[in-house]
């Protein structure tokens, strides 16, 4: 039974397998996932392990006419699990006895990768040694001799270096080699029965494989003293955020309009010539999908070149330099450092964020940082910011996305702070421990990979629940509750979605947007973020205007009905509802991890602590900011 989750099935599933398995494991930050990502390709996937809220990279490929299943584990320090992903990991080296583990060894750090590999091989697997990040350890004046580790360990080892693709085919041949053959034999047994006799082992092969010259100072360590420097490090870090955002919405901005022009006007006349002969079937495809969902995919390039920069920041092993510099803020919010790892996680989906807290040892850090998870700007509320920024703020839409995310990361201080001083009172305090990987250049096909896989989920919102909620709000804008009105015939004022609407704008009329078209986009919001910029396609839309009027016309309607909502005070009412559209509950999905993770209680709890905060923030601005804008 797995001890993460109570589970059996894990195990099973690889007891049940029809292809062979073959596991890549080892430290994090050893060249795993881009090793992995070398060998499977386009048929990379990730996902959440069945039964679990861990995230595993999967491929099922074809190595030298072999069908096999390529399973990239989460990192291991040993074999005694510090947290629910590593305790998966174990579960899945252990119980589920994959065919073959590929372990990957750092060159620049032998001995703590060794550890964890005497535990390995006393626990009988078949075992092929990958040795990674020669050429960073060269530069440190370190030499690993792959054929010395052989010997003395009967096992083959080889020298792997996936982001120039050198060595890859050699292992893949030695991966399908070894599968054909019987449980090794040459495989040297090893007896160590204390920590001191393991750690003298370690150390004794470790010297033994490698030759060292005079330690040399790499590029890596001259940068880390000033990018992760109290001063220059924040300095450094907040720059590169305002350079991405900044770029990603001037790069994108072309591309938009030509998807504006392609999708809001060319297809939506070109299917109403179809569709014009039925009101209802009309309203639902050209003022409904097409309106919902066609403004959505609009902000597509926005996503693909956010996708592109971050994964390039990560490949390039910045990102964990930025882990550092936010630790001492993550320490003010009473968190440990880890917990920077999950809100990182966060600002691309809360989702497995919330699953992301599983690796931090202490529950009451894990409930703190899964409840603090949701005011991260996840990439929904991002093409809320970006549609917002281009209509109010015109060029500097950059700079506005860039504000919002410090906004965010404060969000995220400020509510772990007071949850735990009120809530966790007597959460432990932790030192952030992580290994900081070299710097190097990004490999474009780890970034292309990355990036297409946070793009798929994107388009997946968009063509499931996204299209979904859209055909319910048109389904809710074409019911008559008052008058004799037909089915799909109603003004908007007589629909249920009216309705609803103007009975919950009044709470906003002290934040500034009181009005029925923004509340009633913010509810469905509460479905996912991607909606709000849907909804309020369809709210004007459907409300009698040009179906293909585009974002432009979208956009005048909005900058209209937020000056009359705040008595002129524009800028004002823009900024408190950005506010509340940041801290209020991002999406039903995250609602349903939280309570996966922590219980219905503490996932209402946050819920209702979200809204308030929100709302409470958004006032607190309007109010204050029309004393002087």
């Amino acid at each position: 039974m797995c001890s993460s989750c109570g589970s059996k099935v894990h195990g099973t599933l690889l007891e049940t397998r029809q292809n062979p398995v073959v596991a890549l494991v080892g430290r994090s930050n050893v060249g795993k996932s881009t090793l992995f990502t070398r060998i499977a390709g386009v048929h990379r996937k990730m996902g959440n392990w069945p039964s679990t809220t861990v995230e595993i990279g999967s491929a099922d490929i074809s190595l030298h006419g072999k069908d096999l299943t390529l399973l990239d584990l989460p990192g291991i320090a040993s074999i005694n699990a510090a947290s629910p992903d590593e305790e998966l990991s174990l579960n899945l080296i252990k119980e589920g006895k994959p065919d073959l583990i590929i372990f990957i060894v750092d060159c620049a750090s032998t001995a703590r990768c060794f550890y964890l590999l005497s535990e390995l091989i006393e626990q009988g697997h078949k075992i092929v040694i990958a040795l990674s990040m020669d050429d960073v350890a060269q530069r440190r004046g370190i030499n690993v001799s792959a054929e010395l580790l052989a010997q003395e360990l009967g096992i083959p080892v080889l020298k792997v270096n996936p982001r120039k693709a050198q060595g890859i085919i050699e292992l893949t041949q030695t991966v399908v080699d070894e599968l054909e053959k019987p449980a090794s034999i040459s495989q040297r047994k090893i007896f160590i029965n204390s920590i001191e006799e393991r750690v003298e082992w370690v150390q004794k092969l470790s010297a033994k494989i490698t030759v060292r010259s005079a330690f040399k100072e790499t590029t890596s360590d001259r940068w880390d003293k000033w990018l992760t420097s109290p001063v220059f490090g924040p300095i450094f870090l907040l720059g590169v955020l305002w350079l991405v955002f900044q770029s990603t919405t001037t790069f994108a901005a072309p591309v938009q309009d030509w998807l504006d022009i392609a999708i809001n006007q060319h297809l939506a006349n070109f299917v109403h010539r179809f569709t014009e002969f039925n009101s209802i079937l009309d309203g639902l495809v050209v003022g409904g999908i097409i309106a919902g969902v066609g403004t959505l995919l609009t902000f597509l390039p926005v996503m693909v070149f956010m996708f592109l920069f971050l994964s390039f920041l990560e490949d390039s092993g910045y990102m964990a330099r930025a882990a550092v510099v936010a630790d001492r803020a993550m320490r003010f919010a009473g968190l440990p450092g880890r917990a920077i790892l999950p809100m990182l996680v966060g600002f691309g989906c809360n989702v497995p964020a919330i699953s992301a807290t599983r690796a931090l040892s202490d529950a009451r850090h894990r409930l703190i940082a899964g409840l603090a998870v949701p005011f991260t700007a996840c990439s929904a509320r991002l093409a809320v910011y970006v549609f917002v920024g281009s209509v109010f703020f015109g060029r500097n839409a950059g700079t506005v996305i860039f504000v919002m995310y410090l906004i965010s990361i404060a969000l995220v201080i400020s509510f772990s702070f007071i949850f735990k001083k009120i809530f966790v009172k007597d959460a432990p305090r932790e030192p952030m421990l992580i290994e900081l990987p070299p710097y190097k250049l990004p490999t474009s096909l780890l970034v292309l990979s990355d990036a297409w896989i946070r793009i798929k989920g994107f388009l997946r919102e968009a063509a499931g629940i996204v299209v979904i909620t859209v055909i319910a709000v048109w389904a809710l804008m074409a019911t008559p509750v008052s008058g004799t009105h037909q089915f799909g015939e109603v003004p908007i004022a007589d629909s249920a979605y009216g309705k609803l609407s103007k009975a919950i704008t009044p709470a906003f009329a002290p934040a500034g947007f009181d009005d029925w078209h923004t509340t009633g986009a913010l509810v469905t919001g509460f479905v996912a973020k991607e909606v709000v910029i849907s909804s309020w396609a369809q709210n004007y839309s459907i409300e009698g205007s040009d179906s293909s009027q585009g974002n432009s016309k979208l956009g005048e309607k909005l900058i209209s009905d937020f000056e009359k909502s705040s008595g002129g005070h524009t800028f004002p009412a823009i900024w408190a509802f950005l506010i509340f559209l940041t801290a209020y509950t991002p999406c039903v999905a995250t609602v349903a991890a939280q309570k996966r993770e922590f219980g219905v209680r503490w996932a209402l709890i946050g819920v209702g602590l979200q809204i308030s905060f929100a709302w409470l923030l958004a006032v607190a601005v309007f109010q204050i900011g029309k004393l002087f804008l």
